[in-house]
């Protein structure tokens, strides 16, 4: 009878243990770039992001004589109770679904997939070739160029980035982070490239997605970060590791006093 007792203990010490560790995460689910020194002297080929439809553009056109220049340009003297930034974006030029934007004089400029630099020139040719301004000086910013972070990270939301080139990483450095049970391992993210979706799934312990178009993220991409196993299963029926101690307490408990 002892001998049966002692088994039934040892039995539920053993189902603890194994509830304990299977709900454990291991080093290599959360370490970053675990093969990183294979990239070292990697060559980056930074990208410029291409104009898109609904992006709000900021344009300004201006020459050796800034008096020549004024009917160029918007009114911005123009003001709100909204932040400067949140001005801008409305006194901007927002891209029609036909990708064209309108300037004052010029007209209707087709912008759409051409990168801020590209369009500087274009808006500079016409400028200067059409008559209109000699020695044109453009300078165009794309304002609501943000990105979404969704998910196991410490700050979700939405950030407005003003860079030009912004990596993935930084992006989730931006979030706070990922939380110790997002998983590393099967990071989503969803980028709309003028009415067409594009989804790529990355692995963060990794480095192959470094020569991918998801390296540099676009404006209005949206990431999520899924939890991991261990997280999953603290939410269900397991519970966490606390919890499960808490249970094999009980159930240890339990079989003392029944093998009494």
């Amino acid at each position: 009878m002892l001998k049966l007792e002692t088994a039934n203990i040892y039995a539920v010490l053993l189902i603890i243990t194994f509830l304990i560790f299977s709900s454990c995460a291991s080093k290599k689910d959360i370490l970053y770039l675990q093969d990183i020194d294979n990239k070292e002297g990697r060559k980056i080929n930074y990208v410029s992001n291409k104009i898109q439809i609904n992006d709000v553009l900021a344009i300004k056109i201006s020459s050796l004589y800034p008096e020549a220049a004024i009917p160029y340009n918007f009114d911005n003297s123009l003001s709100t109770n909204s932040s400067f930034i949140e001005t801008l974006k409305l006194q901007g030029n927002l891209v029609s679904p036909e990708g064209n934007i309108i300037l004052p004089v010029i007209g209707s400029v087709k912008v759409l997939k051409k990168s801020t630099t590209e369009l500087e020139l274009h808006i500079k040719s016409i400028l200067e070739s059409g008559g209109y301004l000699k020695n044109a000086i453009v300078s165009v910013r794309i304002l609501n160029s943000k990105i979404t972070i969704l998910g196991e990270v410490v700050a979700p939301g939405t950030y407005t980035i003003t860079e030009q080139n912004v990596t993935l990483l930084q992006a989730i450095g931006y979030a706070g982070d990922l939380k110790i049970n997002g998983n590393r391992k099967d990071v989503l993210v969803i980028r709309d490239i003028n009415g067409i979706q594009h989804i790529k799934h990355i692995d963060l312990t990794q480095t192959d997605w470094f020569e991918s178009p998801f390296y540099f993220l676009k404006q209005n991409d949206v990431i999520i970060i899924s939890p991991n196993n261990t997280k999953i299963k603290s939410s269900g029926y397991i519970g966490n590791a606390g919890t499960v101690l808490t249970i094999a307490s009980i159930l240890l408990s339990t079989v003392i006093i029944l093998t009494r």
